[in-house]
């Protein structure tokens, strides 16, 4: 079954054409035009990748499945519709989703397309990691809760690692870092906790993204200082994180910078690699213990420096990184120190891999 994979971002559409044993035939990326992608120019990468015939199968990447997908479902009318209702809930990311959706459909529209959630894999959350103490009737009428996302990513490295090691592991936590960022507590291949919530913006300090902020600021900015809350959204999203720090988003900026004596690159290292230890032993306490750590996304496989800060502030969990094999590290591999009493790896983010697999298992008799 050919599979292509479509992941629709904030200024993108990549599109990848997978074969029966997922071997890249075809990528492409594609400019986002005011949130909308150009018909004409979808068919025509399309038409490149069409020699043998049009895919099988197509598979979408779709950010918020709100409560009620919590797994793969085959796209027709009645789920877009549903898709389009829950924008709401990820105003700045459903959009863009739902518009690679209809921009690919329309060029395809005989061939069967599913939809892959980031939100899912945080399904299987209890209670107690998804509720907020927020007033009932609130988390009721809104269905207000943490819903987590990456959940794609988190999904694949979870089942590439159990690969390496021949097994799946009892205790892991899996820390997807990139652009965006955020950890997952995983039990026996299950997710347990995650650090982003309601939105992606909970959680870890990202790119451009705050991660968590005290409520209380939030309020008094739009009370006091008189932010209107579209702007104070912008600047959350867009104008913080490593950006706000240290002036950048780039990570091998902010590491090059610290190198050069640069005081605010090192405060921005500072903060990331606080808040990264800290929310990386709350996951480990949502596990009661720890014995597989997993570095992935595009910071976390080519940022040797970021990992070994990192297993540093862990060590008390028994992470321990060799220091050739982790400076060194390419593709999916092994880091641990042999003395470590937790295996670190890094692995390389295929969302599309997860998204092939989850197709053919609701397109599969």
């Amino acid at each position: 079954m050919r599979i292509l994979v479509v992941n629709a971002g904030s200024s993108s559409l990549k599109l990848s054409l997978l074969d029966d044993g997922d071997q890249l035939l075809g990528s492409s990326e594609l400019t986002a035009h005011g949130g909308q992608f150009d018909d004409d120019e979808v068919a025509h990468q399309l038409s490149h990748w069409h020699a043998s015939g049009p895919p099988d199968a197509v598979g979408h990447r779709v950010v918020h499945g709100g409560s009620e997908f919590t797994g793969p479902v085959r796209l027709d009318d009645a789920v877009r519709a549903q898709l389009d209702a829950l924008t709401d809930l990820a105003p700045l990311h459903q959009p863009k989703s739902l518009a690679g959706i209809d921009a690919v459909n329309k060029v395809l529209p005989a061939v069967p397309a599913v939809a892959c959630f980031d939100t899912a894999f945080h399904a299987t959350m209890p209670a107690a990691a998804f509720t907020y103490a927020l007033p009932q009737e609130w988390r009721q009428r809104w269905d207000i809760r943490r819903y987590g996302f990456h959940g794609l990513s988190h999904a694949y490295a979870t089942r590439r690692v159990g690969e390496l090691l021949g097994r799946t592991p009892e205790r892991l936590v899996v820390c997807h870092l990139g652009s965006g960022a955020s950890l997952a507590a995983v039990r026996d291949g299950r997710s347990v906790d995650t650090t982003m919530g309601f939105t992606p913006l909970e959680g870890l300090v990202m790119g451009t993204r705050s991660g968590t902020v005290d409520p209380g600021l939030v309020l008094w900015l739009t009370e006091h200082a008189q932010i209107a809350p579209a702007d104070l959204s912008a600047e959350l999203e867009h104008d913080s994180g490593l950006k706000g720090l240290a002036g950048t988003d780039d990570m091998r900026q902010v590491l090059s910078h610290a190198d050069a004596g640069d005081e605010r690159a090192h405060l921005a290292l500072a903060v990331y690699l606080h808040r990264l230890c800290g929310l990386a032993g709350s996951m480990a306490a949502a596990l009661n213990g720890l014995d597989t750590l997993v570095f992935t996304g595009g910071v976390g496989e080519n940022a040797p420096d970021i990992r070994r800060s990192a297993a540093a502030g862990l060590g008390f969990l028994g992470v321990r990184v060799d220091a050739a094999r982790n400076q060194q590290a390419s593709g999916d591999t092994d880091i641990t120190d042999p003395r470590a009493a937790v295996r670190t790896f890094v692995i390389a983010a295929r969302e599309d891999l997860e998204i092939a697999r989850q197709v053919r298992e609701i397109l599969s008799p």
